[in-house]
């Protein structure tokens, strides 16, 4: 199976304990497959229903696919004013 690097940030490292996790994911995997993957994680519970997830540096939607691409990162949620 491939694996997948997954880049993490801020409040979504922190949760994992690292700034990037490598995931086995299917060839046909999707992003919505990669959200339910991290989920299982230690960590994993943080996440929202349907995280920001960009896939070469362009937001994704829960269809696209992950496997084979450049970078996979998840972008948390960000407070500002």
């Amino acid at each position: 199976m491939p694996q997948l690097d997954v880049l993490l940030f801020a409040s979504y490292a922190d949760a994992f304990g690292a700034p990037s996790l490598t995931v086995e994911m299917p060839p046909d995997a999707t992003v919505a497959d990669l959200v339910t993957a991290l989920r299982s994680r230690p960590g994993g519970s943080v996440l929202p229903e349907r995280p920001l997830v960009a896939v070469d540096r362009a937001y994704a939607a829960p269809g696209d696919r992950v496997v084979d691409r450049g970078e996979v990162a998840l972008i948390p949620p960000v407070a500002g004013g």
